[in-house]
């Protein structure tokens, strides 16, 4: 998602400038984490996307391979959908797999690119720096990594930087952390839009996990991987219909690790997927959601609510403070960040104080800790996918001790992030979404 900004973005900026009708062809150029793995990743697939001027939001995923057979078979491409420029992917794409950052760059992230539109004669017409530094965000190398890429609009009432911060001010306006964040939202949209956006994320979640478990099938990218979440499913219904799961207390588990397979294997297949923190471990939230709506009891369209703003709440901190990249931290800034923001959703769900809400979250990360991002081929497959499903598992487990304990423990929620952007930043890189280390080394490929 973030190269796929990038390039809509270079290209909404050739319009803006008034030179788009000038441009003959598009160099781009990947560094670090993005050129070793970008093709595993689909990077070049969604740069392709965006230059075209697709948005993941709104691309229907059915249209994806055919819009991209035409600009290989006929080595045109439309920029921003009108203008044709000449695009061949073994002349205009250049992976600079030995370099890790884009030279002259004041930015030091390791998911660089760089775009240059060339004009008739050969001249640079303009080019541009960015850096994808997680959760489909973008900064341009003059914003510098460390920039919001939101851009408030209004003040908001609790403009919280800490987890410390967030519980001072909920406790002193006697807020639950689910009510402090929706103030907050509504300082930029209605109450009424922040409901509904919230309701539309999830449902786009559900479809999500229902294409997973209705889609049986081999993963594209070479390494034979079959989907499973769709057998998966299928057992457990066998059980269920025999009466052989209940007696079973932990079936719901069972449960929980299908719906995050589901939406890890839509996810490496290129399906729509929402980014919740990223795209490698968008399966953790959907499945602990649908945990609380399936077996808890009592659940109700506002625990869904409060799920999803407590578990932001808990994703701004990590944003803020710490790195929800894999390439920065390794994959405890993926999985890891999915697995805290859903064990305190869960927890203000089902009604958990505020305390319970960072000590579920603290718990989460602090079993997620040091865990790399070693993808085998660069693909978002091994061990990825069952990854989210042991994350989302972690997450309940973190809740239930955490709502099942006194609210004092040792450990902080801002001292474990703390620690997980320290030990992201001490881990070696090539542990750090290269496919130079760990299973992506050990294992392979066949």
């Amino acid at each position: 998602m973030g190269p796929m900004r990038a390039a809509h973005r270079f290209a909404l900026e050739l319009a803006d400038a008034g030179i788009l009708e000038s441009v003959t062809t598009v160099v781009a150029e990947l560094y670090g984490s993005l050129a070793l793995t970008g093709t595993g990743h689909g990077t070049d697939r969604a740069i392709l996307l965006g230059l075209g001027g697709e948005e993941a939001a709104t691309i229907d995923p059915a249209t994806i391979e055919p819009k991209l057979a035409a600009i290989r078979n006929t080595g045109t491409l439309l920029l921003l959908g009108r203008h044709p420029i000449l695009f061949r992917e073994t002349e205009h794409f250049l992976f600079h797999r030995n370099q890790m950052f884009p030279p002259g760059a004041v930015t030091q992230h390791p998911n660089g690119m760089r775009f240059t539109a060339f004009g008739a004669q050969g001249n640079v017409l303009q080019t541009s720096t960015y850096f994808s530094v997680g959760g489909g965000f973008i900064v341009a190398d003059a914003e510098g990594a460390g920039v919001s890429p939101v851009k408030l609009t209004a003040t908001l009432r609790y403009p919280f930087r800490s987890a410390a911060e967030l519980l001072e001010m909920a406790s002193r306006d006697g807020l639950a952390i689910w009510e402090l964040m929706l103030r907050n939202e509504c300082a930029l949209r209605s109450e009424t839009e922040v409901r509904v956006g919230i309701l539309h994320i999830w449902e786009v979640m559900q479809a999500c996990m229902d294409r997973g478990i209705a889609t049986e099938g081999i993963l594209p990218g070479g390494l034979g991987v079959r989907r499973r979440a769709p057998r998966l499913a299928e057992r457990l219904h066998e059980k269920e219909r025999g009466g052989k799961s209940s007696g079973d207390p932990l079936a719901p588990l069972d449960w929980v690790t299908v719906y995050a397979m589901a939406v890890n294997e839509e996810n490496a297949s290129g399906g729509r997927v929402v980014t919740a923190p990223t795209n490698g471990a968008a399966g953790v939230i959907p499945a602990v959601a649908r945990y609380y709506v399936n077996f808890c009891n009592a659940s109700d369209v506002s625990g869904i609510l409060r799920f999803f703003l407590t578990s932001a709440a808990i994703g701004v901190l990590y944003k803020e403070n710490a790195s929800i990249s894999g390439a920065e931290v390794g994959c405890q800034g993926e999985v890891g960040v999915a697995c805290s923001m859903a064990a305190g959703g869960l927890t203000a769900a089902l009604g958990g104080t505020n305390g319970e809400v960072e000590h579920a979250a603290e718990i989460a990360m602090e079993h997620n800790l040091g865990m790399t991002c070693d993808p085998i081929g660069g693909l978002v497959q091994i061990p990825c996918i069952e990854r989210n499903a042991m994350g989302a598992v972690k997450a309940v487990h973190a809740c239930r001790i955490a709502m099942n304990e006194t609210e004092e423990h040792k450990v902080s929620l801002d001292q474990v992030i703390k620690t997980m952007y320290q030990t992201g930043l001490d881990m070696q890189s090539r542990y750090k979404e290269t496919s130079l280390a760990g299973l992506a080394l050990n294992v392979i490929e066949c």
